[in-house]
């Protein structure tokens, strides 16, 4: 028979476990302006209280920073188990030629995020792992994201629309990718490094719970 601190623990486990499935409002960049003798457009993400500058280091087509077309309607391509919100409606960078992109954080931040418009049979390398998060009909049409062998990028089949993450904590990421009419993209964040490891506020409470549970049952079994 299990005892009462064991079913504690894994209500504890339980209840975290919901959390992290949950989906989470994204923080997409806000981008401000572009120098194009440096070749860069620079932003914001407002990630909780932080301001996290961010700047595309590249070759663009062009940068929408003050409205525009919408291509990241419709919505659907961009949300997923992990995202609840696509990325606002103007703000976008595009890419023709191919070659090798930058992007910068003035501080780091933990699993970012990249919202992709009409990467059509693009090869794409980031040199590190990465997940595809969500894919569907986009603006230009449809198309099928396809990992390559190491995982560390992907190759485009028809018109991509959809998002894609690099777990871990990055202050910079650098891609390759091929040439193409242009394709689109922006960068989110869901939240910065936790200090020292301690866990997030929602975490905090669970941690808690937990101990007041356990005091409790200890307390009962004594008498």
């Amino acid at each position: 028979m299990k005892s009462k601190n064991f079913v504690v623990a894994m209500a504890v486990i339980g209840a975290i476990s919901s959390t992290s499935a949950v989906a989470a409002a994204v923080s997409w960049t806000d981008w401000t302006s572009v120098s194009t003798s440096a070749s860069q457009v620079n932003g914001s993400l407002a990630v909780g209280a932080t301001n996290v500058g961010v700047t595309f280091s590249g070759a663009y087509s062009f940068a929408q920073t003050s409205g525009g077309t919408n291509y990241w309607s419709p919505s659907t391509p961009y949300l997923s188990s992990v995202v609840s919100n696509a990325p606002p409606a103007a703000d976008i960078i595009a890419l023709s030629s191919g070659g090798t992109a930058t992007i910068t954080f003035s501080q780091a931040v933990t699993d970012p995020l990249i919202a992709l418009v009409s990467w059509n049979g693009n090869t794409v390398d980031f040199g590190v792992p990465i997940e595809i998060l969500s894919f569907g009909p986009g603006y230009w049409g449809s198309g099928t994201p396809i990992l390559n062998g190491d995982g560390d990028g992907f190759s485009g089949a028809g018109e991509v629309h959809g998002v894609i993450r690099l777990p871990g904590t990055y202050s910079s990421i650098s891609f390759t990718h091929t040439s193409e009419n242009w394709h689109g993209l922006t960068v989110g964040a869901v939240g910065l490094p936790a200090p020292n490891g301690v866990p997030e506020p929602a975490g905090l409470a669970l941690v808690g719970l937990a101990l007041a549970g356990l005091g409790w049952t200890r307390r009962k079994a004594a008498k």
